[in-house]
Order: C-alpha cells, then structure tokens, then sequence
C-alpha cells in the first residue's frame, strides 16, 4: 500500500500477524489504524510520513516485543500514543519528527529506546520513563523534553 495517498482508513484483520516493512510508507491520507492482537511483529517504516495519521490502536497485543525503526517517523499529526504492555524494545527512530505528539505511554516493559527514537517531538515536553530501563540511545529525546522516572 506504500503511496496509497487517498487511503484514508483501514481495517487490519484479526487473522493478520505480520505487517511488512513500508507497509503503509507514505499514505499521507491515511488518519486511523487500529492493529489487532494477533500482530506479532510490524516492520520497519510501516507507517512511515502517514502525515495525516492523528489514531494508532493497539488492540491487547500480548506478542508484539518491538516498536520497529522508523515505524511512526515523520507522522506530524500524531498526538497521543499508547505503547503495548508486551513490547519490551522501542527501536532507533521510532517516533522521529512526530511533531504534534505531546502524550505518550511508555510501559515498565521497556528496558530499551534506540537512538533518535523521540527526536524531533517538538511537543513533548515531558514523558515518564520506567526505572526497569537498561539502555537509552544517543538523542532519544529532545533536549527541552524533562524526562521522569517511574
């Protein structure tokens, strides 16, 4: 679907456990998407510049481990996300120049944030982390962004 520019919605269903990698690169009028729980792995650059997506769902994954590279990078109307208990890793540039997001949830499953993963969000201006985390990458956030521990 990379390009589908008048995509606006659409629905995973719950038979889906894959998403590839560009998946959905470049849908710029893509707006929601809800992933079902049987996701257990979304590639690379997904959603990639879906500039337009302001929704992302996670539907109780229970097997989804990873927020891949890039996966939301470039989404400047995302506002709020809320990252599945399960995932235990939020890799490098996972959420680069998502501009609009002020909210996000960071589960005490994640021991892991790859660098650049949060930079570029001009908005968040705080974010809570968990005390289980064990690595940060290099400029995972911005510079202004207070970061709490949990």
């Amino acid at each position: 679907f990379s390009y589908c520019k008048s995509l606006t919605q659409i629905t995973i269903p719950s038979s889906l456990t894959i998403i590839s990698q560009q998946a959905f690169y470049g849908c710029s009028s893509l707006t929601q998407i809800h992933i079902p729980s049987s996701v257990v792995s979304i590639g690379s650059l997904a959603f990639h510049e879906c500039s337009s997506l302001k929704d992302v769902t996670f539907q109780n994954p229970s097997s989804l481990k990873c927020i891949s590279s890039f996966l939301f990078k470039s989404c400047i109307a995302l506002e709020k996300i809320s990252i599945p208990d399960s995932v235990t890793k939020i890799e490098s540039g996972a959420f680069q120049y998502c501009s609009s997001l002020i909210d996000v949830l960071i589960p005490c499953s994640v021991s892991e944030i790859g660098a650049v993963a949060f930079n570029g969000c001009s908005s968040l201006k705080q974010v809570t982390i968990p005390t289980s985390l064990t690595n940060i990458g290099q400029y995972a956030f911005n510079p202004k962004t207070n970061i709490c521990f949990k």
